[in-house]
């Protein structure tokens, strides 16, 4: 590598700690490439410039470190890359933990425009380009200004984090970026039916392994007619699946919003959203970000409430959310927790008179062996585009499958010849005798069940085949909701069995 190579030593050198809006950042040195016009003494610059910084984090270091870099006019490219120690700690201590990403000369404003990528840990390197960009970064022109590496000590050990940055500047021609190509709003679909979808993936644009087109190849061989980009904390994968949807699959952009009290799907956003992420409960900002979802089209989805990773579980409440992601990925216990919460929701709705919060169930698949599809959300929608899917998700006119194996027709019946699906309110008086029915197919071993505001009140066995017709009379007055549940069996005695499949609610009465 051609150019200087100078390094600045920065054990917490620092320019302030910034308060705003945000959780607290730190700033750090600005590193300058002052000599990068002209070269060094004078002479010719070369074409590669190079600037490495180490330090040390502290412990309790702020949520995000901002390192300045003064890019001179005449540079093609920007590339970084980074180490930091994983020191050995004592047993029940985190350890280090450090993301990367950066922010070009518009600056580091939350909600700004200075965005321009974020790896998280996923990548130890990136670069930036007119033409081109490390997947999770933005193509686009390398201006003259102060451009910001974020820094995000996710964990710190009690020794510290000591991190090594080093900054290449690349000079010529700055080329010209691509108009990028995004998914069409609909596919051909089948007019009014039920149509498939994963609305949690990840490719390697975060810190996924599948590339999109191993992504769309996945998602047909599920089963699935439509799916939802969400990577973590970038938009950079909306314009990466030029020549991957087609009649058959419909794909929506969006990202998963992650943050230190929990993620977030943005799910169907319009193409090129970027919503930012730094911020904490405590900010009292989350409800801002929500409606700027909302106005790029999008439904705000809390993501795995209770999962058990650092950060994941979610402490923003349900007030601003559309829908909410009960089960995620292979069932466990924590999506069992997500459940019997979303249920109690529906009760804390009936008792106020309030609308509800639909559930959904996504894959979050990462790489193999992970299933795309496992679960999958099956949304009643007028046609296979992006308004009909994101209206049949909010008004939860879905259920949830392990996988397009499993299939159900679910309603109510009732009253002067009233009939109600789900996601519907069947209207009638209080003590008028009302049929339950669930027509279940795919789901072998298993047991249906009915749920209701006072629990669950109907358990049935399913056919030897999986396939079956379960009825269950009741009233408004005994069930102001029922909804159903396909499991397996128990794995162990006393505790619940998997979910094979689960409905959203129908209401009754008034």
């Amino acid at each position: 590598m051609t150019g200087s190579h100078t390094s600045q030593r920065d054990p917490f050198g620092r320019r302030g700690l910034l308060v705003g809006a945000a959780t607290t950042a730190l700033t750090l040195s600005t590193v300058s490439f002052a000599n990068a016009a002209a070269g060094e003494d004078g002479a010719a610059a070369p074409a590669d410039r190079t600037r490495t910084v180490r330090g040390t984090l502290p412990t309790g270091s702020p949520d995000f470190v901002y390192l300045p870099v003064d890019v001179p006019a005449g540079v093609r490219e920007i590339a970084v890359s980074y180490t930091y120690e994983k020191t050995s700690v004592p047993a029940g201590t985190q350890g280090n933990a450090l993301d990367i990403g950066i922010f070009d000369e518009r600056g580091t404003e939350p909600g700004g425009r200075g965005f321009r990528g974020w790896s998280g840990g996923a990548r130890t390197e990136f670069f930036i380009r007119a033409d081109e960009a490390t997947p999770g970064y933005i193509a686009g022109p390398v201006r003259a200004g102060t451009w910001h590496i974020a820094l995000g000590p996710y964990t710190v050990a009690p020794d510290g984090l000591p991190y090594e940055v080093t900054i290449t500047l690349r000079s010529g021609a700055p080329g010209t970026t691509p108009k990028p190509v995004y998914p069409p709003d609909r596919a051909k679909g089948r007019g009014r039916a039920w149509y498939r979808g994963d609305c949690h993936l990840h490719s390697v644009h975060s810190d996924g392994r599948r590339t999109p087109a191993e992504i769309a190849a996945a998602a047909r061989a599920a089963g699935l007619d439509f799916i939802n980009s969400s990577e973590h904390n970038t938009c950079s994968a909306h314009g990466a699946w030029q020549g991957l949807w087609g009649d058959d699959l419909l794909i929506l952009t969006g990202e998963e919003i992650t943050t230190r009290n929990g993620h977030v799907l943005a799910l169907s956003t319009d193409p090129g959203t970027f919503v930012d992420w730094r911020y904490r409960a405590r900010d009292n900002r989350f409800g801002h970000y929500a409606k700027a979802v909302r106005r790029a089209g999008g439904l705000v989805v809390p993501a795995h409430p209770h999962a058990t990773c650092i950060g994941c579980h979610w402490k923003f409440g349900f007030g601003e959310a559309d829908a909410v992601e009960v089960w995620n990925g292979p069932y466990t216990p924590d999506d069992e927790i997500a459940l019997a919460e979303w249920d109690n929701s529906l009760v804390a709705a009936v008792r106020a008179s309030k609308p509800w919060l639909p559930a959904m169930g996504n894959s979050d698949a990462h790489r193999d062996p992970d299933v795309v599809g496992l679960p999958q959300t099956v949304v009643l929608a007028d046609e296979l585009s992006r308004d009909a899917i994101v209206a049949g998700i909010r008004a939860g006119h879905s259920y949830i499958a392990e996988s397009s194996a499993v299939a159900l027709s679910f309603g109510v019946s009732g009253g002067r010849g009233g009939h109600a699906g789900i996601g519907e309110r069947l209207r009638a008086d209080a003590d008028t005798p009302v049929t339950v029915r669930l027509e279940v197919t795919g789901a072998p071993g298993c047991t249906a069940q009915f749920v209701t505001d006072e629990g669950t009140l109907f358990v049935s066995t399913l056919p030897e085949s999986g396939s079956g017709t379960v009825e269950w009379r009741t009233t408004p007055a005994y069930a102001a909701y029922v909804r159903a549940e396909v499991r397996h069996p128990a794995a162990v005695p006393g505790l619940p069995g998997a979910l094979a499949a689960l409905t959203n609610p129908v209401f009754l009465g008034g």
